[in-house]
């Protein structure tokens, strides 16, 4: 951890003499960046998720630091105090100054305004709300106990933290570089995912995952994946706590992303491409099309036919449900403290959004703080314009893959029978959205907008050569995002704070890359008549 932090992760002081990220704030200084103690960079790591849950009434209102905020049977108050006088004492755990510190926390303590709770998710066959004993084929208890739960903190297991040091705290770089290329006043944050063992955020989540399944007995987890990222990361958490991986993965991204499979493999994951020929399902669809794409419901279905056969077998999802949301919260987290090292607070926020899990887990923590009244940025969901889920799909309840074997969700869909165009090569292919983003998008509490794959790409290859960092074809949504946030303020002059993360390093999708720079790359803008189509499946349920 001390090697991947920057300077946002040093104290004030040194944060005010070199400035953030790996060039300096004076770029004659020759891109020093300054560093700081393994203890130090560990006490960035946030001890305890944090969640909207089922009842949005109970956003988390406290900003976690390196222990428990509250102690075995202390009240909310005597905790605040206790904290409060600790920050005051030592400088605060960011190492600012410690009254400043403090009246920030105060004020991010109080509970913020409860907005109206998500609607439930239904039963698939009595379409009454769904009961934990729905889940229970799927999920081990804990889990399904984080998808209902409106704790406003749930913590992180011991287990699961030391597994988090191997790359948490993850660095938050100022791109100095990439506005110096673009010429603006803006100032250009990103919190940077790439450093886990599967070059992703996804680990976020696959280690707790797996971690709840190795204490319920369960041996094998069964789950799907796109591009590979996901299934990468469950193949690595289950090879830290000794579980089998299986994994169906979309066959147009196992055909075109070979080095995805043989990384899960190394991890001891067993893929297929999906349809495969191991599931009924699979088997049936490549019977009407033997050179079927497949798509993320697709991979689903079967990956949770498999999972219900076996009662020592249970499914691990990569996005979408409430408790995938809840654990990416760390990103935004640490991101809160390290911003607040250098006195900073986003005025614009971005993020990539394919089923949600990357942009809820930035996006809440300072939604939180937005609601609580401590900042105010305009908060902005990014999708590609072939996969446009939230600036084109319907608010109603479908389900979540595409045989119908999941609980209905009322989120924004294109239909559980959508399939993306095999050409869309920027990722982000899920036809819904995670229901706590749609609930926030509906309410409008976030924006949403959709960019074409070549404009996603264009912007990627500046941020590569300004930055040095290769970027996964998802997070160049949100890059693209930024950079014409930058651009407005170059037109007007404003200094305005944008922060994204980049969720992953793109050293394993250089075949999009390759598509793109041979001019082979098309932009594809979903008509409406697809969406329709695959529309006229959705159940009609009232609400």
């Amino acid at each position: 951890p001390a090697a991947m932090a920057t300077t946002t992760t040093a104290t004030a002081e040194a944060a005010q003499e070199e400035g953030v990220g790996r060039v300096a704030a004076d770029d004659s200084a020759g891109g020093r960046a300054a560093r700081m103690d393994p203890n130090a960079a560990l006490a960035l790591l946030p001890h305890a998720f944090v969640s909207l849950g089922r009842e949005l009434s109970a956003l988390p209102c406290c900003r976690i630091g390196p222990v428990r905020l509250h102690a075995a049977g202390e009240d909310e108050a005597a905790a605040r105090q206790r904290w409060l006088a600790s920050r005051a004492q030592d400088g605060g755990v960011l190492g600012a100054p410690g009254a400043a510190l403090a009246e920030r926390a105060a004020a991010a303590l109080e509970p913020p305004p409860a907005p109206e709770p998500p609607p439930p998710p239904l039963h698939p066959g009595t379409h009454q709300p769904a009961t934990g004993d729905d889940f229970a084929a799927l999920f081990p208890k804990a889990l399904i106990e984080q998808e209902m739960s409106a704790e406003r903190y749930i913590d992180i297991p011991g287990d699961v933290l030391d597994v988090y040091r191997l790359w948490r705290p993850s660095p938050l770089f100022r791109a100095h570089r990439l506005e110096k290329l673009l010429d603006t006043p803006a100032r250009i944050y990103y919190k940077y995912e790439g450093v886990s063992p599967a070059g992703s955020h996804k680990p976020n989540t696959a280690v707790p995952q797996v971690w709840y399944n190795a204490q319920e007995g369960i041996r094998k987890l069964t789950t799907e994946t796109g591009a590979g990222q996901w299934g990468s990361s469950l193949a690595f958490a289950c090879a830290q706590f000794g579980l089998e991986c299986e994994v169906w993965q979309v066959a147009a991204s196992y055909r075109a992303k070979p080095y995805r499979r043989t990384m899960m493999e190394i991890w001891g994951g067993q893929v297929h491409p999906s349809p495969s020929h191991v599931t009924d399902y699979g088997k049936q669809l490549l019977a009407q099309d033997p050179d079927h794409p497949g798509s993320l419901g697709i991979a689903i279905s079967e990956a949770v036919a498999e999972a219900v056969e076996d009662p020592t077998i249970r499914y691990a999802l990569g996005s979408v449900l409430n408790h995938v949301l809840l654990h990416q919260t760390i990103i935004g987290e640490e991101a809160l403290l390290q911003l607040a090292k250098v006195n900073e607070t986003p005025d614009v926020l971005v993020g990539c959004t394919g089923g949600g899990s990357n942009f809820g887990g930035l996006a809440f923590p300072f939604l939180r703080e937005k609601l609580a009244g401590t900042m105010n940025p305009t908060i902005r969901c990014v999708e590609p314009a072939a996969c446009p889920t939230l600036t084109k799909g319907e608010y109603r309840y479908d389900f979540g893959d595409t045989a119908g074997l999941t609980p209905l969700m009322k989120m924004h869909t294109l239909g559980a029978s959508f399939i993306p165009e095999p050409i869309h090569a920027g990722g982000l292919r899920y036809h819904g959205m995670a229901p706590l983003v749609s609930h926030i998008y509906e309410l409008g509490l976030v924006e949403a907008i959709s960019i074409p794959q070549t404009e996603c790409f264009e912007a990627a290859l500046q941020f590569a050569r300004a930055e040095g960092i290769v970027p996964a074809p998802e997070p160049t949504h949100a890059i693209a995002a930024a950079a014409r946030e930058a651009m407005a303020c170059k037109e007007s002059g404003e200094e305005k704070v944008i922060l994204t993360a980049l969720c992953g390093h793109g050293h394993l999708d250089l075949a999009a890359y390759e598509t793109f720079l041979s001019g082979q790359m098309v932009d594809l803008d979903l008509p409406d008549s697809a969406i329709q189509e695959a529309m006229q499946n959705v159940p009609e349920i009232e609400g």
